[in-house]
């Protein structure tokens, strides 16, 4: 008798439940070792499900539009071989297609782009019951309105739902300081004091109030009135993108400061350790250099690899230099995380970012390369531009922007020469970042930059 074997529903990291968006097999089909079956989606992800063994497709368990948790059957699979060695889910992110090649590039790097905002919603956690009001201890209820489809994806635990119900908390707004961002108790109560003491300000969508300030519901014209119209459907993480940037809008003072960086040194000596680099097997590509001077700043000026606390009387400093590249997809803006970027070196960072792009187009990045990241890098290097404005990712308090490499006169011992510059535009939260250190930032930064074997320093 033919052996049979149950494929599950592996490990999804903090998501408790995500759709299925695609069922890829069928009864009767033939499947090998990791070969995709399913694809889910989550608020953070496309997640691509393998076999995790060889057989043939006796039964489908879950159909397009199920939701499904770690643990579910799948399908159930003859013939299978139960010593195949487990497939592992790789998780498909929503972030690095390639990028544009910088100036002087010849090969695409992943391309991020602008309002990396947009880029880390929070994990997707099943929908609780509203439960019913009650007084919660000395916190105030808030009352404001709750947006259900933002309250049902925040990232909470069910005992910090049932207190969000009670407090009239629109948790979906809520800043979390749990691990990997989840919503706590104490996240709650620091919102609601923060904003009674603010003057209650209701979520952010349409029409409201922001600290006692109203401002008017967009006006929604008849556009087919004035001739053919066509309405596209969003995608799951641009209709997250939209309230994740215009929450940061609203709740961030952003401000941006601008400042060129002379690469002309080290582009030349990319340039001459490429094709060395290449005979080893990496891909040196100009991001992996801007990621390290970035890390380097970062460890000089700690503030801006910080969070504030939700409180608002707080600063979280993180300890680790974790960046996220805000890359552009089919399905939407994202922002993959490079861990611990100041201990690694830059042929590795260049095989990182290699590696996201790829498992980025594949639909295969984990949970893990989208959280913990403290700062992020948006660049529009390898498509134009000169300077633009980033929207911070929240809950970061900083964006680097950079735009495309260009040849400009300098003037240098008398005379003009040209040199390579590149526009660097950081926008930073006001609340936490001044312009004196916003400005002493991007020195430092375009200091490295030109001057690159400083690092080792």
């Amino acid at each position: 008798m033919a052996s049979t074997h149950e494929v599950k529903v592996p490990d999804l990291g903090d998501f408790d439940q995500v759709d299925v968006i695609e069922v890829l097999v069928s009864v009767g089909d033939t499947v090998e070792v990791d070969q995709d079956l399913i694809t889910l989606e989550s608020d953070k992800a496309s997640m691509g499900v393998g076999s995790s063994t060889a057989g043939t497709v006796t039964e489908v368990r879950v159909a397009e539009g199920d939701q499904v948790a770690e643990g579910d059957v799948i399908v159930v699979l003859e013939g299978a071989d139960a010593t195949t060695a487990t497939a592992a889910t790789d998780d498909a992110a929503d972030s690095a297609p390639s990028m544009p090649a910088q100036p002087g590039d010849d090969a695409p790097e992943p391309a991020p782009t602008a309002d990396a905002a947009a880029a880390e919603p929070a994990p997707a956690d099943a929908p609780d019951a509203p439960a019913a009001p009650a007084t919660a201890g000395a916190v105030e209820r808030l009352d404001e309105p709750i947006d259900e489809a933002a309250f049902s994806t925040a990232h909470a635990g069910p005992g910090a739902r049932k207190l969000a119900r009670e407090l009239g908390v629109d948790l979906g707004a809520v800043a979390g300081s749990g691990r990997k961002g989840r919503v706590t108790p104490d996240d709650l109560k620091g919102y609601v004091r923060e904003r009674l003491r603010r003057g209650t300000a209701s979520r952010a969508t349409g029409s409201g109030q922001l600290d006692g300030f109203a401002w008017p519901q967009m006006p929604a014209p008849d556009w087919s009135k004035h001739g053919e119209i066509e309405v596209r459907d969003l995608t799951r993480v641009q209709k997250i993108a939209v309230r994740n940037l215009h929450r940061s809008w609203l709740h961030v003072p952003h401000v941006t400061q601008h400042e060129d960086a002379d690469v002309t040194e080290l582009e030349a000596f990319r340039k001459r350790q490429k094709a060395e680099a290449e005979r080893r097997g990496h891909k040196l590509t100009p991001l992996a250099f801007l990621l390290k001077a970035v890390a380097g700043a970062l460890r000089e000026f700690p503030t801006f690899n910080a969070s504030l606390h939700p409180d608002g009387d707080k600063l979280i400093v993180k300890s680790f230099v974790h960046i996220g590249i805000a890359v552009d997809t089919d399905d939407g803006l994202m922002v993959p995380v490079i861990r611990d970027v100041d201990r690694k070196g830059v042929y590795e960072l260049a095989d990182e970012v290699v590696e996201l792009a790829g498992k980025a187009r594949k639909k295969r990045l984990g949970p893990s390369d989208l959280q913990g990241g403290g700062f992020t890098i948006s660049s529009l290097g390898g498509i134009g531009g000169t300077k633009f404005t980033p929207i911070v990712n929240a809950p970061e308090v900083a964006i680097l922007g950079v735009s495309r490499n260009q040849r400009q006169p300098v003037w240098r011992d008398g005379e003009f020469v040209p040199r390579l510059i590149m526009p660097l535009s950081l926008s930073y939260d006001h609340r936490v970042i001044d312009g004196a250190a916003a400005a002493r930032f991007c020195v430092h930064l375009a200091d490295i930059l030109s001057d690159f074997p400083r690092l080792l320093l």
